[in-house]
């Protein structure tokens, strides 16, 4: 019987299982943190109205060469566009294998960039020093140090090409206002691979950096300067540097316009759009709106941007098709995602602008306000004109009202609608959006999804999910045990046992079962201190030793509080970061297998003492008090044979029949349940650690090469090479091989030989 042993093998096995680290070796330092140097470029401007495009997560890939081929398009709306500025906001390679289970930088998906690139350049006919790329977290997958030979954005993409490789670009447009757009890569020195490479970490010297360079053009421009930063992460996915210090602070207290970005892809959510009001050390409020653009990837999203003597406003399109007409309102701005740079000195202007893209030429455009308070009847119609200029190419077209007439109190009441009639006799339209010509803002509602994933600061939030687990965790280990401990020592745990099982079965039984079933569980002290020693260990000790980036097997150790890179200066040291980016991994350990094992433990110890007592209750029955007496002690340790006669015929069948043995079979299957979830949480670590060489080629031989350090169970590293051969029995392929094309197998940098009909 499984209550007789002195361990439930289950439970045995469970524990080795969970106790069993995914242990890998690796050989090499990493690159210390670069510098935070910065770029600087200037481009003239006609007037002053700009626009710009943005596009983020490319995510183009050798799987799906459909992204690279839609994101040709983009050239054909660039020609009708003509942007200022193309900016590519991160995450240009996908950098993942069809599985999507590991994660290496594909020089072929760079290569397809750049031709990309190149290709949109010719078609659309903008300047290739005009377009700004940097990094994203999939483009560091993998690369051990900047500039390294897995370092494929330091050969491809536009920046390297231009030489503008820094991880600031300050880039000013100059008219008759002068408008700086600066960029920021954020992206780790130390390019952790997938799925702990999640978070933007500038360093202190990057944000000083940042926070000059936004003073720099205001301090030698005699124009005003309105500020835009772009970069890949958002702030919620920003962690604050050394000495805590966050853009935030710095965006606010120079008066930025908006931060760009992406990272955050549109299945995710959509409209992420993020109100920031920061008090400066000063004392004053200041504020910035914060745009999350969605993904090119799978949604391919577009967004013009444009800033209108100050006044910044956007439109997002998608390009499943070539872009054909274009209508953004530069001013009056959609007081739903405005942004004034001084609301205090807000002046009110008596004019509509707006800019019209189309291949076609423009016969007529005119303006409506709606008043939704009089179910959106036309209130005015206004006709536009194209204003003159000396570029070909400013489609910019204007007119004059009375801003007098659109005072009100609610930002949304009126709301404007543009109507344009093109050559072809073609009408199009813009939606309708609400102003406010007195510069007022109507913050829209964010969904909680929209919150959970934009709002919420997730440095902090880890910390607080980590910590309460743990909390949670030590708690449920020690007061149990505790309280055991002194119960015992009077007698008193037996007769509190007794008299509440002695009472009718209705009255407190949950209260009562909790208790006892905790208690029970921490009667076993070398199991006890067992769960209680692992418990610190992953505190504070390493979890494993993996190989974080894919070249040359570099060392990397996680910890519960980061990644753990050594690298060189004068000698090894270790440096913890990635605080967050371990969130991925660490949290589904903890609430999915840690938590539910500990209370797993206690359950099939309460299990076994209630098998105790139905067979005890058996021998009773047969009148074999010898016998009872002996194993009867085991659910009540101290208790005399009087008391536990004392329990009612009722009550104990109705006890065995509550814990019989459905529980034990519930019991056993969950600890397949939390086995499968472990052994899948593993799997996918080792997979995308590099640990283990999965699938199979079909007629192909593949030698990996597999290197593991094993610590405590072995005791000493191990090499093996594993010969993987499927299908002996087909034809000899060595010529075939020869002729073939090389392709990595795994991230060991082992490679197979594929013929014209490999797999």
């Amino acid at each position: 019987m499984a209550s007789e042993l002195p361990l439930p093998l289950p439970l045995l096995a469970l524990l080795i299982l969970v106790l069993l680290p995914p242990l890998c070796s690796s050989r090499r330092p990493a690159a210390a943190d670069d510098d935070a140097s910065v770029s600087r470029s200037v481009f003239p401007m006609d007037g002053d109205v700009a626009w710009v495009v943005q596009v983020s997560d490319l995510h183009i890939s050798a799987y799906s060469p459909e992204r690279a081929a839609d994101f040709a398009l983009l050239g054909t709306a660039l020609r009708a566009i003509r942007p200022h500025l193309l900016l590519v906001t991160g995450d240009i390679s996908d950098a993942k294998n069809q599985q999507r289970t590991t994660s290496r930088q594909d020089e072929y998906e760079w290569v397809n960039y750049k031709k990309t690139i190149d290709a949109i350049v010719g078609r659309g006919g903008i300047d290739k020093s005009r377009i700004f790329d940097i990094r994203g977290n999939h483009d560091t997958y993998g690369v051990p140090y900047r500039g390294g030979e897995l370092d494929f954005f330091s050969t491809y993409s536009v920046n390297s090409q231009l030489k503008r490789l820094s991880t600031i670009s300050s880039i000013l447009l100059q008219g008759d206002r002068s408008y700086q757009f600066l960029g920021i890569d954020d992206t780790m020195s130390v390019g952790i691979r997938f799925p702990a490479n999640l978070f933007g970490h500038p360093t202190d010297k990057r944000i000083e950096a940042v926070n000059s360079e936004l003073k720099y053009w205001t301090n030698h421009s005699n124009a005003p300067v309105t500020k835009v930063v772009f970069g890949h992460f958002p702030m919620s996915f920003t962690t604050s540097s050394e000495k805590g210090q966050r853009y935030e602070s710095v965006f606010a207290r120079q008066s930025i316009s908006a931060y760009l970005c992406g990272h955050l892809h549109a299945k995710v959510s959509k409209k992420l759009w993020r109100y920031h009001e920061v008090r400066t050390t000063e004392g004053h409020k200041s504020s910035f709106w914060e745009w999350e653009l969605g993904d090119w990837k799978d949604s391919r999203l577009m967004r013009i941007l444009a800033i209108d003597g100050g006044a910044v406003s956007f439109i997002d399109h998608t390009l499943k098709q070539a872009l054909q007409a274009s209508i953004l309102v530069t001013y009056p701005t959609d007081s739903r995602s405005m942004n004034m740079l001084e609301s205090e000195k807000w002046s009110m202007r008596n004019d509509i602008n707006v800019l019209v893209f189309s291949h076609q030429v423009i016969r007529n455009v005119s303006a409506r306000v709606f008043d939704s308070h009089s179910e959106f009847k036309i209130v005015e119609e206004i006709p536009l004109q194209l204003v003159a200029s000396s570029s070909v190419h400013r489609p910019l077209f204007h007119a004059k009202w009375n801003a007098e007439n659109y005072r009100s109190p609610s930002p949304t009441r009126y709301w404007l609608q543009v109507f344009v009639l093109d050559s072809r006799g073609v009408k199009i339209s813009s939606e309708q959006r609400p102003f406010s010509v007195e510069g007022k803002m109507a913050i829209p509602t964010s969904p909680w999804l929209n919150y959970l994933v934009f709002e919420v600061q997730w440095e902090d939030m880890y910390q607080v999910l980590m910590w309460s687990n743990m909390a949670f965790t030590i708690v449920l280990l020690c007061s149990p045990k505790l309280l055991y401990h002194f119960v015992s020592r009077s007698a008193s745990y037996q007769r509190w046992s007794v008299s509440v099982l002695s009472s009718p079965i209705q009255q407190r039984k949950t209260y009562f079962w909790l208790v006892w079933i905790l208690m029970e569980g921490t009667r076993s002290k070398p199991f006890w201190l067992c769960l209680v020693i692992y418990v610190l260990w992953l505190i504070e000790m390493p979890w494993f030793w993996g190989r974080a980036t894919s070249e040359h097997g570099e060392i990397a150790q996680m910890y519960l509080s980061g990644w753990s890179m050594p690298f060189y200066d004068g000698g090894l040291t270790g440096n913890k970061l990635s605080n967050p980016d371990v969130l991925v991994i660490t949290l589904p350990f903890l609430y999915l297998v840690v938590v539910p094992v500990i209370v797993l433990i206690y359950g099939l110890f309460a299990e076994k003492s209630i098998a105790y007592l139905r067979r005890s209750r058996r021998i009773e029955y047969s009148a074999d008090s010898a016998n009872m007496h002996d194993e009867s002690a085991c659910l009540l340790p101290f208790a005399p044979r009087a008391l536990l006669m004392k329990f009612s015929d009722k009550l104990v069948s109705m006890t065995i029949q509550f814990c019989g043995s459905w529980t034990r079979r519930a019991l056993l299957l969950a600890c397949l349940i939390i086995a499968a979830v472990h052994l899948k949480l593993c799997s996918k670590l080792m997979s995308a650690y590099g640990t283990l060489c999965v699938g199979s080629i079909a007629n192909e031989c593949c030698l990996c090469k597999l290197q593991s350090r094993t610590s405590g169970w072995v005791g000493q590293e191990k090499e093996q090479w594993l010969l993987i051969v499927s299908n002996p029995g087909g034809r000899n392929r060595g010529d075939g091989a020869a002729a073939g094309m090389e392709r990595w197998c795994g991230d060991d940098g082992a490679r197979v030989m594929e013929g014209e009909d490999g797999g």
